[in-house]
């Protein structure tokens, strides 16, 4: 019978093995139309001596060809591609399709604008003055791979590495509940948490569950631009009130909940995103006595609890709440490190049951071994220690940079010593902070630009730079650049 189809396949020595490749090339004609349902393949010994190859390796890749259904073999007929396969004649193939690789762009339309929001990494070997991010490097390394091997291996002998509850492990949600009462002032107990893989997806949980396409939901002209685009992904309408030295303006969202219906406020009143600044008691009570008289869900981010420097920390709004109006996010990546994607939701049990739902539908649950080996970890102590140690290293950065930034700034910028949090907002007098930026960059010093900070979308004035993530050297070295940067930035 005349097989006049050629197979142009070049082989290769690499992971894929002889018979995968001839395989991969078989399909492929298939796809491009080069090969039509019906068309005869070349006999395999015909076909090995064509390659080069055994024969045996053409018989393994025809075997498997058609157990995946792209051939068929009829006894002292031969191998043919599969007749039920459509005809790829008429179809419309871009010139991309033809390639290997996957196009740059899909052929269908997407649902929805896309999200603004990008990672500004640095390169590696710069030095940066992030947004907050901890300092890793005192990671206690032995006793998190202690902690995760222990957790391996009971989760393994529980079977409880399989498919688990999406509100998480019970013990870690039973461990974090007595820290929170212990330590922050909640009666919560282990069917108040879900589990969450970081602060952002328990924010991003909140939105799905409590917001409807069209409700108002109310943050601050300055606030944090992933949980403002969680609900906005959701359809919320966002207003904006005011904050000042004492946090959140309640005298301005009084005025917004007498205009519209709002269905929720977002605030980082422990440490205010971006501008560090820590609500005052009264504005905490003012703020839980507007959302009883409105009806409005409170969604406290309280992402860096622990690190206050001026007094013990401040307990969290959900700690002065009765009626069930605030949602806690809370988060251990500040803790150890942001890569652990570990962070937790407390609030009604009706809530986290309905969290859940939506977690079955995201990913599922979180890593029942790394739950476990945090559970180890809060239970012995060692976030304790651990948390004590890097406070003792964070005030001391803290007093350096401030020393830094007084002695390089020379009046060009103001900013307060932050109470708490592990970043300072740095305020400048008539500097282009874009050119500022960019000099900065020059000078392999990553900062990143003020204005994703705006809810309103106006220019902001000022710099958030971390100092947490960088040792007293380190500071120094980055400090100098941020004032040789400035000293080339005309006002």
């Amino acid at each position: 019978m005349l097989r006049p189809w050629h197979l142009s396949l070049a082989l290769t020595r690499g992971k894929k093995s002889v018979s995968q490749q001839i395989v991969h090339a078989v399909i492929e004609d298939v796809r491009r139309g080069r090969l039509a349902p019906g068309f005869p393949l070349p006999g395999s010994r015909e076909l090995g001596e064509t390659l080069g190859i055994n024969r045996k390796t053409v018989m393994d890749a025809y075997a498997e060809l058609e157990a995946q259904g792209w051939v068929s073999t009829q006894t002292r007929r031969g191998t043919f591609v599969a007749e039920n396969l459509p005809q790829l004649e008429n179809v419309s193939v871009d010139k991309r399709s033809r390639s290997r690789t996957i196009p740059l762009e899909p052929s269908f339309k997407l649902s929805r604008p896309e999200v603004t929001l990008a990672a500004d990494l640095p390169p590696s070997k710069w030095l940066s003055f992030n947004d907050g991010a901890p300092e890793i490097r005192h990671v206690p390394i032995e006793a998190v791979a202690r902690a995760y091997r222990n957790g391996l291996r009971s989760t393994l002998q529980l079977r409880r590495l399989g498919y688990g509850d999406p509100r998480g492990s019970e013990g870690l949600r039973s461990a974090l509940a007595a820290m929170l009462t212990a330590d922050r002032g909640l009666a919560a107990g282990a069917d108040n948490i879900c589990l969450t893989r970081g602060s952002q997806m328990g924010i991003f949980l909140a939105a799905q569950t409590l917001i409807n396409p069209g409700d108002t939901v109310v943050v601050e002209t300055l606030s944090y631009p992933p949980a403002r685009e969680a609900f906005r992904r959701v359809g919320a309408e966002i207003a904006t009130v005011h904050v000042d030295d004492d946090g959140i303006n309640v005298e301005d969202l009084e005025r917004v909940c007498r205009r519209k219906r709002v269905r929720a406020v977002y605030v980082t009143p422990h440490h205010h995103f971006p501008t560090t600044v820590c609500m005052t008691p009264e504005r905490r009570m003012r703020l839980i006595l507007l959302a009883a008289q409105f009806g409005f869900a409170i969604i406290e981010d309280d992402y860096e609890h622990e690190f206050h420097f001026s007094h013990q920390p401040m307990l969290p709004l959900a700690s002065f709440d009765t009626a069930g109006h605030v949602i806690y996010v809370g988060s251990l990546s500040k803790l150890l490190s942001p890569s652990l994607r570990l962070g937790y939701v407390c609030a009604p049990k009706s809530l986290i049951d309905r969290m859940a739902g939506e977690v079955m539908m995201i990913d599922r649950q979180g890593d029942p071994a790394m739950e476990a080996a945090i559970t180890e970890l809060i239970e012995a102590g060692e976030i304790h220690r651990h948390t004590r140690k890097m406070l003792r290293h964070y005030i001391e950065r803290r007093a350096k940079f401030a020393d830094g930034l007084n002695a390089v700034l020379r009046g060009r910028a103001r900013f307060n010593v932050p109470d708490g949090g592990l970043a300072f907002w740095v305020r400048f007098d008539g500097i282009d902070l874009k050119r500022l930026v960019a000099r900065c960059r020059e000078k392999q010093l990553h900062i990143q630009m003020p204005d994703a900070f705006s809810s309103s979308g106006q220019a902001v004035g000022a710099l958030r730079l971390g100092f947490a993530s960088l040792d007293v050297k380190e500071l120094a070295a980055a400090t100098a650049r941020l004032g040789a940067a400035l000293a080339e930035t005309k006002r």
